[in-house]
């Protein structure tokens, strides 16, 4: 009988063992619906380890991102740490390796492109790493894609400039290929063009680099040479933020304060260009940068609670122009005040995840 009850209990203590260690692993399988359905315990999520691996990480847009990621791993007990690529796919790939490779629980993936990432996502997915995306073209099952609502961001800043043009003149382009996002906009832009005759693109260009608004300042510097004549140029349409400002900065040196400028994207830097009444760019379109690296992160911690996501994510964009705003300077964490639907979104957010937040 004692042998017996030994026996009992101890086969008691090695089942609560393995109860306990498969607490820390996240769900997957069938299983994912039941979980989703329990509450969250605090310490089944605490000290999660998230690789962020960004493919360019320049530009306020971009330090605002990484400040909301941040800000929503922590609250959620977590440890971040950020590989940056320096606009090289070759090495985001290895980044995104090393995350696998590391064992991170969680991998978060800023932009890069399907061909670089797909066999590296594959990799997390085969080891029950989750993954969440912004802005990339990846369609790998069981990853969640978030992106902001490109072809709406385009369409209401193109809306804006069609109208203050009258409907009519010349235009330039800053737009690079190679970006999911911006392979979305351009969609919408080659759209507005074909419903707009009398608006002509007399000059497309761009690039992405380690400096890319000093790159584009040098480049519209060189259009305005080569349209010299107040009338030449009626408006100018950047689908970046980084592009916006390098050609209001050409634009504002070369006293051109007749052209016009309509962005997409909107950090605080860009916020402070807008709200000048003599620079030229007057509107934009965007989702909150650091709403977006939050959102991302919710997703991310319902994956590793075992929680079933989509598997793309469109962002609500929403429109701010210079008219909209008051004299006085504002942040964006106070532009909610005066923008409808900016800031403080609740997307991504399940009761459990509140109740988890620190």
């Amino acid at each position: 009988m004692k042998f017996a009850l030994l026996l009992l209990v101890a086969g008691s203590l090695l089942a609560g063992c393995g109860t306990n260690e498969g607490a820390n692993q996240p769900a997957s399988g069938n299983a994912a619906g039941n979980a989703a359905e329990a509450p969250a315990k605090e310490h089944d999520l605490a000290g999660k380890r998230i690789a962020l691996v960004m493919q360019f990480n320049t530009g306020t847009f971009s330090a605002q991102y990484v400040s909301g990621v941040k800000s929503q791993v922590e609250k959620l007990g977590g440890q971040l740490q950020v590989f940056a690529s320096d606009n090289d796919l070759s090495k985001m790939s290895s980044n995104l390796d090393a995350a696998v490779n590391q064992k991170f629980d969680g991998i978060l993936l800023d932009h890069g492109t399907a061909q670089a990432l797909e066999p590296g996502v594959k990799k997390a997915v085969d080891a029950k790493i989750p993954v969440v995306s912004f802005d990339s073209d990846l369609k790998v099952p069981g990853v969640t894609v978030l992106e902001q609502g490109d072809q709406k961001m385009a369409e209401l800043t193109l809306g804006k400039l069609a109208e203050d043009i009258g409907g009519k003149g010349n235009i330039v382009k800053i737009w690079v290929a190679g970006f999911a996002p911006m392979e979305r906009r351009q969609l919408a832009y080659k759209a507005f063009m074909d419903a707009h005759p009398d608006i002509k693109e007399i000059a497309a260009f761009g690039t992405v680099s380690n400096n890319t608004a000093l790159d584009i300042q040098s480049q519209m510097e060189a259009i305005l040479k080569q349209y010299p004549k107040k009338g030449d140029i009626s408006a100018v349409w950047a689908s970046y933020d980084e592009f916006a400002k390098g050609a209001a900065r050409a634009i504002q040196a070369a006293g051109r304060d007749e052209i016009k400028i309509y962005g997409i994207d909107l950090s605080d830097e860009d916020l402070k260009m807008i709200q000048d009444s003599k620079n030229p760019w007057v509107a934009s379109a965007a989702v909150d940068p650091a709403d977006i690296g939050r959102i991302q992160v919710r997703y991310l911690y319902q994956k590793l609670h075992g929680d079933t996501t989509d598997d793309k994510v469109v962002l609500e964009p929403v429109f701010v122009s210079r008219d909209q705003l008051p004299a006085e300077p504002v942040t964006t964490d106070q532009l909610s005040q005066h923008v409808k639907g900016w800031g403080g979104s609740e997307q991504g957010y399940t009761d459990w995840l509140k109740e988890l937040e620190n």
